[in-house]
């Protein structure tokens, strides 16, 4: 099981997300994002990509508008990927990402 941690941009454009935005994030976070974390291999569906404009920085796609931002940390637990999210919202976090 991954570990993960939250940057404070993450934790306040979370709170901004309605309640159906937030139980969506973490739904895709744990059915499919988790899962596919622990292959190697993302599913289509997700479109995980690198951003252009800042290196080591992905963007995960877990609704029609919504995207999150993340990068790998430095393992907690041997052999566990450790997420860092670093912004979530609609396409417009991309601008700052």
């Amino acid at each position: 099981m991954p570990t993960y941690e939250m940057s404070q941009r993450f934790a306040s454009d979370l709170v901004k997300l309605t309640p159906v935005q937030r139980r969506r994030f973490q739904r895709v976070v744990l059915e499919e994002f988790v899962p596919d974390l622990g292959s190697g291999f993302f599913r289509s569906g997700l479109r995980i990509r690198g951003l252009q404009a800042t290196r080591g920085v992905f963007e995960l796609t877990w609704s029609p508008n919504g995207r999150a931002t993340w990068t790998y940390g430095p393992e907690r637990i041997r052999g566990a990927r450790h997420v860092v999210w670093r912004r979530i919202g609609t396409h417009a976090i991309l601008i700052r990402p």
